[in-house]
C-alpha cells in the first residue's frame, strides 16, 4: 500500500475527492479518513450536512472496487462509470463540524456480476454516525 494512491483507485478530484487516505484496502472492505473542509459540497456555517456520508462511502467504496480492479492487472483510470444507488441510509447526527474526522469503513456485502451491495459504517471517534447501504452496478466495459 505505499505506493498506492487515492488518484489510482477512484476518478474523484478537488472538491469532490473527500478521501484524505486509505487505511486498508481488500478485496472485500476498505477503510478511509477524511478530514471534514470548508471546500466539501454541503459545508456551510462551520459544518457539512451528514448526508455528504453518503459520498464518503460511495467514495470508500470505490476505492475496494477499484483495488479488485488493479489487482487483476486492469488500469482503473479509465473511468469506466459506476451507477450507485441508495437502498438504505441512517444518519445519527444532522451536521458534522469542520476538521472532524471521519473513518468509514466499507464492505462488499454481495457480488453478482456488475452488481454489487456496499454497507458502510461511518464513524467519529469510536461513535457511529451513520450507516449506509449502497447498490452499485458498474458499467460493461466490453
Amino acid at each position: 500500500m505505499k505506493y498506492l494512491t487515492i488518484e489510482k483507485l477512484i476518478p474523484h478530484r478537488d472538491r469532490m475527492k473527500l478521501i484524505d487516505e486509505i487505511i486498508d484496502v481488500d478485496d472485500e472492505t476498505a477503510v478511509t479518513g477524511s478530514v471534514v473542509s470548508a471546500e466539501w459540497p454541503l459545508f456551510k456555517e462551520g459544518s457539512v450536512r451528514s448526508l455528504i456520508l453518503i459520498e464518503l462511502v460511495a467514495q470508500t467504496a470505490g476505492v475496494c472496487l477499484g483495488w479488485k480492479e488493479l489487482k487483476k492487472g486492469g488500469d482503473n483510470t479509465g473511468g469506466s462509470g459506476w451507477l450507485v444507488g441508495i437502498k438504505e441510509a441512517v444518519f445519527f447526527l444532522d451536521m458534522i463540524p469542520l476538521d472532524s474526522r471521519i473513518i468509514v469503513r466499507s464492505k462488499n456485502s454481495l457480488d453478482f456480476g456488475n452488481y454489487h451491495e456496499v454497507l458502510g459504517v461511518a464513524r467519529m471517534d469510536s461513535k457511529i454516525i451513520g450507516q449506509i447501504r449502497l447498490q452499485v452496478v458498474q458499467s460493461d466495459t466490453n
